[in-house]
């Protein structure tokens, strides 16, 4: 069985659990963003582990779950969970789910994650909108056999984060009162968080903001023409700004308190979508 062959049986599962439900955007919610889910309407949800083919999220603050239902009055479906290179896949085992939303018929994607401020003159709890990325890892989501049907072989990377959406997050937040910040997001293949010397690096190379996501899912959506938006909940300061250790409960942490203003930010912008 082909890679797509795969991803087309996940998807006919899904909808049949579905039904007519057809969803006009997907999202994903990064660590300690998960609670927005709970913000959706009138939702069904599946696990991952039940659904043929998909992966399985082993992160702590990751349900592992698709919540499909109705938020800002449209009708989405939300990752409850991503995947991760270190969780041990590949990156084409990572964007299978954003794939499998594309042959759902899904033409519209926004990523959320949980990421370090590289930008010393930004704060802890700030929240990014990512205007375009650094990818210095040499796996890549689209590498091996290209599944023609869903895209070229060699595609265009100039609007990965559509700059239609990017101009009514912005709008979203003057109006709302949400100091929302904008900026280049760097992957880095973790699970350790970057030493000082790898910040320092990534400032010099011109990111804002560093984290372990998202990119590939960027890189699979733009292969297969999907509109992209992306924000980041800056959830600490990068390692070597401040003098102390990075761990995960402060990412999950800090994304609580401020999941407020994220989760207003992110039903406005789909409600105007």
């Amino acid at each position: 069985m082909t890679e797509l062959e795969k991803i087309k049986e996940s998807a006919q599962y899904i909808k049949s659990q579905i039904g007519s439900f057809k969803p006009e955007i997907a999202i994903v919610l990064g660590s300690g963003l998960g609670e927005l889910a709970d913000e959706i309407e009138n939702p069904v949800v599946l696990e991952y582990k039940k659904i043929p083919r998909f992966p399985v999220s082993t992160v702590p603050g990751h349900k592992g779950r698709l919540v499909f239902g109705k938020l800002g009055g449209k009708d989405i479906v939300a990752m409850q969970g991503r995947f991760h290179t270190y969780e041990g896949y590949m990156m084409r085992e990572v964007v299978y789910p954003i794939r499998t939303f594309k042959v759902l018929g899904i033409e519209n994607l926004l990523l959320t994650n949980a990421a370090g401020c590289v930008n010393a003159s930004w704060n802890a709890g700030d929240l990014m909108l990512i205007t375009d990325h650094i990818k210095l890892a040499s796996d890549n989501p689209c590498r091996g056999e290209n599944m023609d049907e869903l895209g070229p072989r060699f595609f265009d990377m100039s609007t990965a984060y559509d700059k239609s959406l990017c101009a009514l997050a912005r709008d979203v937040a003057r109006e709302k009162g949400i100091t929302l910040r904008e900026g280049v997001y760097m992957l880095f293949t973790g699970p350790s968080f970057e030493t000082p010397a790898e910040v320092r690096l990534a400032r010099i190379l011109g990111a804002d903001a560093v984290g372990m996501s998202t990119v590939p899912e960027a890189i699979a959506a733009s292969h297969m023409g999907m509109r992209t938006l992306a924000f980041s909940c800056l959830t600490n300061m990068a390692s070597g700004i401040l003098d102390r250790k990075l761990n995960h409960e402060e990412v999950l942490e800090t994304g609580e308190r401020v999941k407020d203003s994220f989760q207003a930010l992110v039903k406005e912008v789909v409600r105007r979508w």
